[in-house]
């Protein structure tokens, strides 16, 4: 790894782990976003990879939230400026999101902010026990910009998400779970191991229909309910022509197990 890359990935079969190395606790800034960008790129570009997670490095951090040291440079410079750095820090966040394979956040501490606005561009989320995560931006007189006014109302509503948005509360794991914001708690240093195990378990399965499942749910989510049931029946069509559809069918129907 080079000296100054805060933003690396590994392979095991078909699982690919991204990590935050930006000590000390994982902030995103600008280098971090691109790096996460070219990150996810590879990844997108690598056919035997079926599942992805995100975690940060160390004990102490998912990813903290923004680096507040890159704020001051843009106060009063105009709408235009801070609008394009707002662009450029959500733009790895919505590749993450549109991968066409599922990905799992293993927070496995603080995810505030932009740390909590990575793992909402996340499909699954696995919350060690002692984390906190929340979007307190209000408290330095701004607003989320990495994407978490949007993605945060879609996943907990939007009376639930304005509530955190507006007090800037930070939630503990449980509190979290409750509604909805994560799936799994954990003990601590167990995030990472159990994102393996779901990962490990949904890489298991089709490729093709991991993609059209996560392109149903994701595209559906803005479409009228007959369009959506439209779009869920193209996909069933694309996923029969393939050779692990009809190897699937025809063992369950002669009782053996499947030779995937």
């Amino acid at each position: 790894m080079e000296k100054n890359q805060f933003v690396y990935w590994s392979k095991e079969e078909k699982v690919a782990v991204i990590t935050i190395d930006n000590p000390p606790l994982n902030v995103l800034n600008i280098t971090v976003a691109d790096q996460l960008k070219e990150t996810v790129e590879q990844i997108e570009s690598d056919p035997d990879i079926y599942a992805v997670i995100v975690t940060g490095a160390g004990e102490r951090a998912f990813m903290a939230g923004g680096d507040i040291t890159s704020f001051p440079p843009l106060l009063g410079v105009g709408v235009e400026e801070v609008r394009e750095f707002a662009l450029r820090l959500q733009e790895p966040l919505n590749l993450l999101e549109s991968l066409d394979r599922p990905v799992i956040a293993a927070i496995n501490g603080f995810a505030l902010g932009g740390g909590c606005e990575l793992a909402l561009a996340c499909d699954i989320r696995i919350a060690e026990e002692q984390i906190q995560i929340g979007l307190p931006e209000i408290t330095l007189g701004i607003l989320p910009g990495a994407g978490g006014t949007q993605r945060l109302s879609r996943l907990v509503g939007k009376s639930k998400a304005k509530e955190l948005m507006f007090t800037g509360d930070r939630l503990s794991a449980e509190e979290a779970k409750r509604i909805g914001l994560v799936n799994h708690v954990v003990s601590k240093r167990k995030a990472l191991s159990v994102a393996r195990e779901i990962a490990t378990k949904i890489a298991q399965h089709s490729f093709l229909a991991l993609s059209r499942i996560k392109r149903c749910v994701d595209e559906g989510m803005d479409l009228t309910l007959r369009e959506g049931l439209q779009m869920e029946a193209g996909c069933l069509g694309e996923v029969f022509q393939t050779d692990i559809a009809r190897e699937g069918i025809y063992a369950f129907l002669e009782k053996r197990p499947a030779r995937l």
